[in-house]
């Protein structure tokens, strides 16, 4: 989110939308995910919904990718 714009990404094709902040509920925040039902080619902003269930799903799997990580870096500096 920046200023009065939040830039949106979509699961399908993770094409990005920039949105006003005050066309999204309330609640939401960075990192929020959003239900968004599309009417034909249109995309019902009033309607979406926080997916509250998928926003703790998400970060549980980057955490996972994080501790993987972690695992595999053997610490100390890095010499060029």
């Amino acid at each position: 989110m920046e200023d009065a714009i939040a830039v949106l990404v979509r699961d399908e094709d993770e094409r990005t939308e920039d949105v006003p902040v005050r066309a999204l509920p309330a609640e939401c925040r960075e990192g929020s995910v959003l239900r968004v039902p599309e009417v034909g080619e249109r995309v019902d902003w009033a309607a979406a919904v926080l997916d509250e269930d998928a926003r703790r799903a998400r970060l549980r799997e980057a955490e996972k990718v994080l501790e993987r990580l972690r695992r595999r870096d053997p610490g100390g500096d890095i010499k060029l």
